[in-house]
């Protein structure tokens, strides 16, 4: 069983920059990967980006590319989603979960532990 917890949503204005972070506690043996998720007002939840534990293999989608990064601090079980140049539709509810094979970790049915998620909401 694993807990996870997303922390550093808030309120910024456009071009501004948050750091999410993801800490993951409990049998934390049980994962290959953490990736972030978002889910826009009225929209489906999707993939943003992926880190693997044991070497930081990372992939970033392309709409966020240059903008967002994503980096991990092992020792902490903390993953973290760097945000910069914020736009109002990276405007959205993200998450962090865990999951059991990287190749997995676009896809919402190959996570195994979720976070509640964290609100960003990009407006001035």
């Amino acid at each position: 069983q694993l807990q996870v917890v997303e922390s550093g949503g808030g309120l910024v204005q456009p071009g501004g920059s948050l750091r999410l972070s993801c800490t993951v506690s409990g049998f934390t043996l049980d994962y290959d990967a953490i990736g972030w998720f978002r889910r826009a007002p009225g929209k489906e939840r999707e993939g943003v980006a992926c880190i693997r534990k044991n070497d930081g293999a990372t992939y970033i989608k392309n709409f966020v590319k240059g903008r967002f990064t994503i980096s991990q601090d092992n020792a902490k079980n903390t993953v973290y989603l760097q945000m910069n140049n914020l736009k109002p539709e990276d405007t959205a509810t993200y998450y962090c979960a865990t999951t059991r094979d990287y190749g997995l970790c676009d896809y919402t049915y190959g996570m195994n532990y979720w976070g509640e998620g964290t609100l960003v909401t990009v407006s001035s």
